[in-house]
């Protein structure tokens, strides 16, 4: 009986040094050194301007970079507007800053994606307004602006030496973008201001990925109605990013009622179209700190869950953008100038 035991336990031993077996007993994959852990920071130039000052865990002042860097986050977006105004909150990522920051990006050594929004300000889905130099172009006008507003910032980073990973053309765009002209409701003319964009972007960094982006990541419906319509009419681009904030679902605040949506719907994004995915956009509530780590957990397990290593990363919205000077409800950064336990997550190996 001691021998038989004996025997079991050496083999269960090879077994588990040869599978790789967690303290659970269970099987991992080993982590992915190119899985992307990314935030979106453009407010930090007005951040900085108006005298916030950031600090470490250790509540040392220090570059919001460096923080960022030694809690795991590998890579940058930056929104850029068209003609935007010096509003600290809706203003300001003009090109020049856009160029300023993917510089400073670069030498902490991340990888920077640039965010379209085709307007002087915000868009997203509840507005998609046409900058106002725009304004009055028939559509054939419209389609060359878009091609040289988007060929004239690509043009700035190149000659500062950055080629962006990624590139969005046009931000949470359910709906369309630059409208009326590139509404959903004219698919065509939409698609044709998407690969202009994209061409764009091509010609001056062929090997920058991009992006078409919808909200509501859970919602697997929205996406195959856009991304089937955008098949049908020959838009073009490389990877579908997603937004997924739980706490703006209707009837569905906590994250533990979606994740599981917002994984089967990565999975079938990549079976339907053979498309590359990302969470380009997550956040969490400042006040529910733990939850929002949970949340950030999860949801970097899902992207990593999709098959063939298609899900690309996890990029969170103005982590640093706390609400003491933003008023922003979903920072990951408290009220003492330093980041919570939510950043931990982006520590953690997937």
């Amino acid at each position: 009986m001691k021998t038989s035991l004996h025997t079991f336990l050496i083999f269960g031993l090879l077994a588990c040094m040869l599978t790789g077996c967690s303290k659970s007993g269970t099987s991992h994959n080993p982590p992915r050194e190119d899985f992307i852990k990314g935030a979106d920071i453009s407010w930090l130039p007005q951040m900085e301007v108006s005298g916030y000052i950031f600090y470490n865990d250790l509540g040392h002042e220090e570059d919001c970079f460096k923080i960022l860097k030694d809690h795991g986050i590998n890579s940058i977006r930056l929104r850029t507007f068209v003609n935007p105004s010096g509003d600290k909150l809706s203003g300001h990522c003009s090109k020049d800053e856009t160029v300023t920051m993917a510089l400073r990006a670069k030498k902490w050594g991340m990888k920077v994606m640039i965010d379209f929004h085709y307007s002087d300000s915000w868009a997203d889905p509840s507005k998609q307004i046409k900058p106002k130099a725009w304004e009055g172009h028939d559509f054939p006008t419209l389609l060359k602006d878009l091609y040289d507003y988007t060929f004239d910032v690509m043009t700035a980073l190149k000659t500062a030496g950055i080629a962006p990973e990624w590139v969005q053309v046009g931000n949470e765009i359910p709906g369309g973008m630059i409208l009326p002209d590139g509404s959903t409701e004219n698919w065509p003319q939409l698609a044709q201001l998407i690969n202009k964009g994209y061409d764009a972007v091509k010609v001056v960094s062929p090997n920058s990925k991009v992006i078409l982006h919808v909200d509501q990541g859970n919602n697997n419906g929205r996406f195959r109605w856009w991304f089937d319509a955008a098949k049908a009419n020959g838009a073009k681009y490389d990877v579908i990013g997603l937004s997924y904030y739980p706490y703006w679902l209707n009837g569905k605040p906590d994250y533990t009622l979606s994740i599981t949506d917002l994984g089967a719907n990565m999975n079938d994004l990549f079976y339907r179209y053979g498309k590359e995915v990302m969470v380009v956009e997550v956040g969490g509530e400042d006040v529910k700190v733990q939850n929002t780590y949970d949340m950030l957990i999860a949801v970097q397990k899902k992207v990593k869950e999709v098959p063939e290593s298609k899900g690309l990363g996890v990029f969170y919205w103005e982590p640093e953008g706390a609400r003491s000077w933003s008023h922003y409800a979903l920072s990951a950064w408290g009220d003492d100038g330093k980041p919570t336990k939510a950043m931990d997550a982006f520590l953690e190996a997937f």
